[in-house]
């Protein structure tokens, strides 16, 4: 019993010994985050919402795929996603706006996952309300995709918002029942979905089958009341020629995301 009990006050000790090692690397990735922020204050960016979806996906994809025995994929995720929800903090005003249809709990535990506890969160009773949050400096707009609400349509008319983020981030946890949309530059990280909405008419097989014609891999997401939301496999840009063709009157790109972290 002794030895057992000298052994666990050993691996005890280790952890504190951990733990104050992580605090030290925490507290100087902190730093540097104020440094960052300093560098674009002296280059005219300051107040500027400092979100780059694609680097992040980048980052933590190479996260995952380092060697690790026991830390789990939710552990590793959650952990650098505060980390730079933290640091998007310091660089300048972030600020959250949800919307979460029937399920508000839902949106706002994975708004939480996706950006960490570091931006303020409001919420809203309708997606128009939290769309506007978008539009704020340093806002973004987390919305529940549900059935029988088309919000994201109205993207076509707001070029200056765009959807840059789709949670959850992890396959695991479920399938996509949200976009986060802001005033972002949305770039390619290598592995992604592009957003296309359409008023094309016919089935959801005929439609995809005309976007395969024109070179698309392309997935019905939601029809509602004569608007669909599709998802084009790939990094697709607004400008792409291929789409003049694509089907129906009132179409166009609304913004495009990493595929979850944790499929290859």
């Amino acid at each position: 019993m002794a030895a057992k009990k000298t052994s666990l006050d050993a691996i005890r000790a280790r952890i504190d010994g951990i733990d104050a090692e992580l605090l030290k690397l925490v507290d100087e990735r902190t730093s540097l985050a104020h440094q960052v922020a300093e560098a674009k204050r002296a280059e005219g960016g300051d107040g500027k919402l400092g979100i780059r979806a694609a680097r992040e996906a980048q980052l933590l994809r190479r996260l995952l795929a380092s060697e690790r025995k026991t830390a789990s994929t939710q552990l590793v995720v959650r952990l650098w996603r505060e980390l730079i929800g933290e640091s998007l903090r310091i660089q300048g005003d972030f600020h959250l706006g949800v919307w979460g249809g029937q399920d508000l709990a839902k949106t706002v535990e994975m708004a939480r996952f996706r950006f960490g506890a570091a931006p303020a969160m409001r919420r809203f009773r309708t997606p128009e309300e939290a769309l506007a949050v978008a539009r704020e400096p340093g806002g973004v707009a987390v919305l529940a995709l549900e059935p029988g609400d088309r919000w994201w349509g109205s993207l076509l008319a707001r070029p200056d918002l765009r959807v840059f983020a789709a949670l959850p981030c992890l396959h695991a946890t479920g399938p996509v029942s949200a976009f986060a949309v802001a005033q972002v530059e949305v770039e390619p990280s290598g592995f992604d979905e592009t957003y296309f909405v359409t008023d094309a008419v016919g089935t959801p097989a005929a439609v995809e089958t005309r976007f395969g014609e024109l070179g698309f891999a392309a997935r019905t997401l939601y029809h509602v009341q004569g608007l669909r939301l599709m998802g084009l496999s790939g990094f697709v840009q607004a400008d792409d020629e291929r789409l003049k063709n694509a089907p129906g009157r009132m179409n166009g790109v609304i913004g495009a995301s990493p595929m979850p972290l944790d499929l290859s």
